[in-house]
């Protein structure tokens, strides 16, 4: 037993031996704290690189607004004046058609209705008709467009409202990184602390 006791003694001695001294633990602790603050430097330059960049990419992106707000006021002068002229050719030509159709069957079509009395076959009723069926058309149309512009609209606030979320939500992740960076700091710091009174 005592040859254990005295070779556990060596060993222990032979341990104490390869220990630094105070000198060069403080030594060891100043290279420590300087590659610390080299690390740190470093690091905090890189992130304020990126971080301007960020701001870089962000203001040109922002810069482009107007012409994406612009552009979608133009897409939307562009469907409703569209609509409109598709509409006035459509009736322009339609008018003509039904002028020169009139001219040749409203006077056949008359007698035929005087000798059989039928409303419904009679060219004024089925112009009317037919424009009734034209401009329901157009009505159509015009409310599809609104439709689809105010289904863009709304598409656009609600990415609107999932950026601002993410936004939110970001922050609250990076300060809750931060706030746990911190604690293993601190943890670190105390465990270190522990360690060097024993």
């Amino acid at each position: 037993m005592s040859s254990n006791r005295q070779k556990e003694k060596e060993e222990t001695e032979k341990l104490k031996a390869k220990l630094p001294t105070e000198a060069e633990k403080k030594e060891i602790e100043k290279l420590a704290a300087e590659k610390n603050k080299e690390i740190r430097e470093n690091t905090n330059i890189t992130l304020d690189e990126t971080k301007s960049s960020v701001h870089k990419t962000t203001d040109e992106a922002k810069k482009q607004v107007p012409q994406f707000t612009k552009a979608v006021n133009e897409y939307q002068e562009q469907s409703i004046q569209a609509t409109k002229d598709i509409a006035d050719n459509f009736l322009e030509s339609q008018k003509e058609v039904i002028n020169s159709v009139q001219s040749l069957w409203v006077p056949y079509m008359e007698n035929v209705q005087n000798m059989y009395g039928s409303y419904w076959v009679s060219p004024n009723r089925l112009t009317e008709n037919y424009t009734r069926t034209v401009s329901n058309i157009t009505d159509s149309t015009v409310a599809a467009n609104r439709i689809a512009n105010n289904f863009m609209f709304a598409s656009m606030e609600a990415w609107k409202t999932t950026i601002q979320h993410t936004r939110d939500n970001a922050l609250e992740f990076s300060r809750l990184n931060a706030n746990y960076a911190k604690t293993l700091e601190n943890l670190a710091k105390d465990n270190l602390r522990d360690y060097e009174r024993r």
